[in-house]
């Protein structure tokens, strides 16, 4: 019995044991050029490569989110809020011509070189002006608009990795003349053509305050359950500006 009650015991203090964790978000929005930058002299592949899996998808995704490396997507000194009108989104306010890099690696799923934008006639796929849209290696919509220029290079089915510079920043289709790059974050969902989701579902200032401290703070949670609760839409609600 004695030797019993030993093993009994011994098998119990062995199911001991604890663990944890934490993190923090930078809430300055005055930033300057801080954290990984380009690589001197780096361009994106010009080999098309497929693109990631939409989220959701049983094929395998390129690589997990704690291999995914982001970083502030303009290369200049910036500043954005925590609000923005009509649907949630970021202006980062920089001078115009700034850069404006990938915020992380995938494929290039968008590119617009022309200012198609009439105030006349605001229709919704026009207000970003020049613009590019990623799919992230990570299975989230990276997308950028109001450029004033596009790198050469930056096409459709092109790879880019964090840091490539896609163009610069300006002032193109509905930016009210005012300069600043307008950064969205969004399920990959049809790919192209969906406006209405592409240009932004979740706020991106909690993550863009980690990337510019040389943070890598992941949206894919965030992201994936927008998608969860919306699905993908095919279309604009009535009333979508």
């Amino acid at each position: 019995m004695p030797s019993r009650f030993l093993r009994v015991l011994a098998g119990g203090l062995l199911l001991a044991a604890a663990a944890g964790g934490c993190g923090v978000s930078n809430g300055h929005t005055e930033i300057g050029l801080r954290g990984p930058s380009a690589s001197p002299g780096g361009s994106p592949s010009l080999t098309p490569t497929p693109a990631p899996s939409v989220a959701g998808s049983a094929a395998p995704a390129p690589s997990t989110p704690a291999e995914v490396r982001r970083v502030f997507p303009v290369g200049a000194r910036a500043s954005y809020g925590h609000t923005h009108h009509d649907y949630p989104a970021t202006d980062i306010f920089a001078a115009c011509g700034s850069p404006v890099r990938a915020a992380v690696s995938g494929i290039v799923l968008e590119v617009s070189r022309v200012d198609r934008f009439d105030p006349a006639q605001p229709a919704g796929e026009d207000k970003g002006g020049l613009s590019v849209s990623i799919a992230g290696d990570d299975g989230v919509r990276y997308y950028g608009s109001h450029l004033s220029s596009i790198a050469a290079g930056i096409d459709a089915g092109v790879r880019v990795t964090a840091g490539t510079q896609l163009g610069t920043v300006g002032h193109t289709g509905n930016a009210s003349n005012v300069c600043h790059l307008h950064f969205g974050l969004s399920p990959i969902c049809l790919r192209t053509g969906d406006w209405w989701v592409r240009r932004g579902v979740i706020y991106p200032w909690k993550y863009l305050d980690s990337w510019q401290a040389g943070g890598n703070l992941s949206p894919v949670d965030e992201v994936g359950t927008w998608q969860h609760e919306h699905g993908c839409p095919t279309a604009p609600t009535p009333g979508t500006r």
